[in-house]
C-alpha cells in the first residue's frame, strides 16, 4: 500500500469514528432529546470534533507512525490528540451555546474516541502477530533467560512479523519467585535456571538466549553449566559495560566466548589520573601491532594523546592495528604514527626517542612461545634482554617519564628460556630505575585469552577441524585474563609507578586447561563424545601450574584494585653485561645455563633476606 492510499484510508477511518462518536456519545446521554436546537449543536461539536481531530492528529504524527509496533508510546499520543481535541470543542461550545458545555456528552465521547481511535490503530497489531507472522513453523523454539527489561525487550522484537533472524521465543525461565507462572509479551516464566535441562525436553527447546546484561561474578558460567546440560545452542546479550547505546537489540546477540566465562568483575580505572597523565602527550608503544600491544593502542586512544606512536617489526601488524585506529578515531586531533623497527636496532630506538621524546613507553616488544624460545634461546636473549636494554637506556637518555614493561608469570621461579628472560628483562629497567630520573616499572601478568599464539585460537582450530583437543596434562593449570582488562591494568599501572617497581595483577584462580577445553567443546556446539580431548605431555620448558609472585616477593597489601607490588633485590648489573657480551658463544644448553643462574642467584638473595 502506498503512503497516499494509507494516508487516505486512515483520514476517511478517523473521520467515520469520530462522527459516530459525537453522535452516540450525544444519544447515550441525551436519549429523549430532539429538539432542532439540540441537533444544532450536536452537527456544530460533530464539525469541529472532526476539524480538530484531524488537526492535532497531523500535529502527533498518528498519520504517519508505523502501527505495527504499536506500544505504549502511540497509546499517549492518541490519549494527548483526543484530549486536546475535546478540549478545543468543549471551548467552542461554550463560545456559541450561550456559555454552556455538554460536559457529559463531551466525557463520554472523549472515552469512545479513544477507544475506536485506539482500538482501529491497535487490532492491525493484534491481528498481525496472531494471524499473519510467520511464527514458529520455520523458527527454532528459543528460551530466554532473564524475565527482566532485557528479556522483555529481546522476547518483543522477535516476536514480530519482522524478526529476521532464525529464533521464535516461546518461554522465559528467571530466578525470581516473584515471576513464576507469570507473563512477559504473553510468553509464560515456566521455572527457573536450575530446572533449564528438564524445561528444554518438556518444551522442545532448540535455542536458549540469556538476556541479563547485569549478571555478577560467576553467575554466567552457572547459568552456562545448566544450558550446557540441556545440549542446545546457547546465546547471550552483551554485559551492560559493552553496550555502547544502552539499548538491548536482537543484533546484539552474541554466542558466548571462553572469555565471558571467566567469572571476574570489570576493573573499574581511575580514568582521571590516566588522562591527566596521557592527554596532550607523545606516547609510544612497542610491540603495537601485537595482542597485548594492539589493545594497549586501543585503550590508550579515549584519552587523547597528542600522538600515538605505533613501533613494531612486522609490517601487515602496524598497518592493520593503525587503519583500525585511524578509521575509529578519523575526526579527531591525534597524530597517529606507524612505525617500523626493531627493538634489537639500539640505534634506531635512540634515533626515535629523539626523535619523537614520547613521555611515556609501554614496551610490549617480546617473544613469549615457550618450547619456541626453548629451541631458540639466542633469539629469546636478543629480544628480550637486549631489546629491552636498547628501548630502556634510550627512554633514559631522552628523559622519558615513565617506561613500563609488560612482563610475564613466567618470570616467577622460571624453568624456561622465555621467563628466564623476561626476568632478567625485569632486572635490567630495574637497575636503571636506581639512578634514572625516568620511572621503571615492571606489570606481571599471566596468560591472555585469545592472544596469538595462546591455547584458546589452538583449541578452536582443532575442534573446527573435527578433533581431537591437544591437552599436555589433566592437572596443568594457568592464570588468565581478557586482553583488554590486562592492557587497563598494564595502562592504570603506568599511573602509580614511582620507579622499580614489579606490578602484579590479580589474575583471580588458575583455571585447569583441560576445563578449558571441555568449556570451548560445548560452547561449540559439540560434546565430549564427538570431540575426543588427548592428552599429550608437557612441553619443553613448561610448568604444571605457574606463580605471579615467589612467596617472599608477596606485598600482601593492594596499592589499585587488582593490583600489587612485588619485592625487589638488587642484582649486580655486570652479570647482565656479561650474558650479553657472552651469549653469541654459547650453545642453547648453555646459554639457558646461564640465564638460569642469574635468576636463582637473586632467588637466593631474597631467601637470605
Amino acid at each position: 500500500m502506498t503512503y497516499k492510499s494509507r494516508l487516505t484510508l486512515l483520514i476517511l477511518l478517523d473521520s467515520i469514528i469520530v462522527s459516530f462518536a459525537v453522535f452516540v456519545a450525544f444519544w447515550i446521554v441525551y436519549p429523549y432529546s430532539t429538539t432542532p436546537y439540540d441537533y444544532l449543536i450536536i452537527g456544530i461539536t460533530a464539525f469541529t470534533l472532526l476539524a480538530f481531530h484531524h488537526l492535532y492528529a497531523v500535529i502527533y504524527n498518528l498519520y504517519n507512525k508505523v502501527w505495527s509496533y504499536a506500544s505504549v508510546g502511540e497509546l499517549v499520543a492518541i490519549v494527548k490528540a483526543v484530549t486536546f481535541t475535546i478540549a478545543s470543542v468543549a471551548i467552542i461550545q461554550f463560545l456559541i451555546n450561550d456559555f454552556v458545555i455538554y460536559r457529559r456528552a463531551l466525557l463520554v465521547t472523549w472515552m469512545l474516541h479513544i477507544i475506536l481511535i485506539g482500538g482501529s490503530r491497535f487490532i492491525w497489531r493484534v491481528f498481525r502477530d496472531r494471524y499473519i507472522s510467520t511464527g514458529e513453523k520455520d523458527k527454532k523454539r528459543t528460551l530466554i533467560v532473564g524475565a527482566g527489561d532485557a528479556g522483555a525487550m529481546i522476547a518483543r522484537q522477535l516476536n514480530t512479523e519482522h524478526n529476521d533472524s532464525e529464533l521464535w521465543p516461546v518461554a522465559f525461565v528467571d530466578d525470581d519467585d516473584n515471576k513464576q507462572r507469570m507473563q512477559v509479551y504473553n510468553l509464560p516464566v515456566i521455572g527457573k535456571v536450575e530446572q533449564l535441562p528438564k524445561l528444554v525436553g518438556e518444551n522442545n527447546i532448540e535455542h536458549i538466549v540469556i538476556a541479563i546484561p547485569s549478571l555478577k561474578n560467576g553467575e554466567l558460567k552457572r547459568i552456562v553449566e545448566f544450558a550446557n546440560e540441556a545440549e542446545v545452542k546457547i546465546q547471550m546479550i552483551p554485559k551492560l559495560e559493552d553496550l555502547a547505546s544502552g539499548r538491548v537489540e536482537v543484533s546484539h546477540l552474541k554466542n558466548i566466548e571462553v572469555e565471558d566465562l571467566l567469572g571476574r568483575e570489570p576493573v573499574m580505572l581511575d580514568s582521571e589520573s590516566i588522562e591527566g597523565t596521557i592527554a596532550g602527550e607523545t606516547v609510544m608503544v612497542t610491540g603495537a601491532g601485537g595482542s597485548i600491544g594492539s589493545e594497549i593502542c586501543r585503550q590508550l586512544m579515549p584519552f587523547k594523546p597528542a600522538r600515538i606512536l605505533l613501533v613494531g617489526h612486522g609490517e601487515f601488524s602496524i598497518y592493520s592495528i593503525e587503519m583500525e585506529l585511524r578509521k575509529k578515531y578519523d575526526n579527531t586531533n591525534i597524530e597517529i604514527v606507524p612505525i617500523i623497527g626493531d627493538v634489537k636496532d639500539r640505534r634506531r630506538m635512540f634515533h626515535l626517542m629523539e626523535t619523537y621524546k614520547p613521555k611515556k613507553v609501554y614496551h610490549a616488544a617480546a617473544h613469549k612461545h615457550v618450547p619456541l624460545m626453548e629451541y631458540n634461546p639466542h633469539e629469546a636473549v636478543k629480544n628480550n634482554v637486549i631489546g629491552t636494554k636498547n628501548v630502556a637506556e634510550a627512554a633514559d637518555s631522552f628523559n622519558v617519564d615513565t617506561f613500563v614493561l609488560v612482563s610475564t608469570d613466567k618470570a616467577v621461579n622460571p624453568t624456561n628460556v622465555m621467563g628466564a628472560s623476561k626476568r632478567v628483562a625485569e632486572m635490567v629497567v630495574q637497575q636503571l630505575a636506581a639512578h634514572s630520573q625516568t620511572k621503571f616499572v615492571a606489570v606481571r601478568f599471566g596468560n591472555v585469552l585469545g592472544s596469538r599464539g595462546s591455547v584458546i585460537p589452538l583449541f578452536r582450530k582443532q575442534i573446527e577441524a573435527g578433533g581431537p583437543v591437544t591437552v599436555t596434562d589433566p592437572e596443568m593449570t594457568r592464570y588468565f585474563m581478557t586482553i583488554p582488562e590486562a592492557s587497563r591494568l598494564v595502562i592504570q599501572a603506568g599511573t602509580l609507578a614511582r620507579g622499580g617497581e614489579i606490578f602484579v595483577l590479580d589474575m583471580g584462580e588458575p583455571v585447569k586447561i583441560v576445563d578449558l577445553a571441555k568449556n570451548l567443546i560445548k560452547l561449540s556446539g559439540y560434546t565430549e563424545d564427538e570431540i575426543e580431548i588427548k592428552f599429550s605431555g608437557i612441553r619443553p620448558g613448561e610448568k604444571m601450574y605457574e606463580e605471579l609472585l615467589g612467596e617472599d616477593e608477596i606485598h600482601p597489601k593492594a596499592v589499585f584494585e587488582k593490583i600489587y607490588i612485588g619485592k625487589t633485590v638488587e642484582i649486580d648489573e655486570r652479570i647482565i653485561d656479561e650474558l650479553i657480551d657472552e651469549f653469541k658463544a654459547y650453545d642453547r644448553n648453555e646459554l639457558k645455563d646461564a640465564l638460569m643462574k642469574i635468576v636463582y642467584m637473586e632467588r637466593e638473595v631474597l631467601e637470605a633476606n
